[in-house]
């Protein structure tokens, strides 16, 4: 089995000196591609040599060498991200060029170790696979459901009346799913069933 996927609770920072030039790792939790770039704005210093950055959320994944030679820079950056397990996050490491080349294997070391540093240093939390799911019950079991979906650890995105009841909808661990469907059944007396809508 693989590891699961972490996402990083906040921001995090990660700085130091290889051969004279500096390097500093900035990471965020981001949940699109428009985020990462929005945070990159926000941190690259356009007084330094170069912002090289990577960001992968999900499927979606793209670095970046900002100048250094191909493959030297964003493609470590990545690989220290999914080396970390690390999913939903944009990392930039900058670096002040002092004066001593480092080679492109120097480079390579140098942007992927800045950040694979930051990311271990890093605040993590696992990342929960998510299920939708909704069910029809009686106006008298709306109360007693949304209590035993809650105790859960599901969230009641919406509710829906009718002449017949309320529609309820809601996120919820994917592996409580069942337990979710049970809860259904029984307080409805087998007349309700939850179903998937994900």
């Amino acid at each position: 089995m693989s590891e699961p996927l972490h996402a990083l609770v906040g921001r995090c920072r990660h700085a130091g000196e290889i051969r004279k030039s500096r390097f500093l790792a900035q990471a965020a939790p981001v949940s699109s591609g428009e985020q990462a770039l929005a945070f990159l704005q926000d941190v690259a210093d356009p007084a330094a040599t170069h912002n090289c950055w990577a960001y992968r959320v999900g499927a979606d994944y793209r670095f970046n060498d900002d100048g250094e030679p191909g493959g030297t820079a964003g493609r470590p950056i990545l690989q220290a991200i999914e080396g970390q397990h690390i999913d939903r996050v944009m990392v930039v490491v900058t670096r002040w060029y002092g004066g001593i080349k480092l080679g492109a294997g120097g480079l390579a070391r140098a942007y992927g170790g800045t950040a694979a540093e930051c990311l271990r240093r890093a605040e993590r939390a696992p990342i929960v696979a998510m299920a939708r799911m909704g069910a029809h019950c009686a106006f008298a079991e709306q109360a007693l459901l949304s209590a035993r979906l809650h105790e859960l650890g599901a969230q009641i995105e919406r509710e829906s009346f009718d002449h017949d009841g309320v529609s309820l909808e809601w996120s919820i661990a994917a592996d409580r799913v069942a337990e979710a469907q049970a809860r259904v059944l029984d307080i409805s007396r087998g007349r309700s069933q939850a179903r998937r809508l994900d």
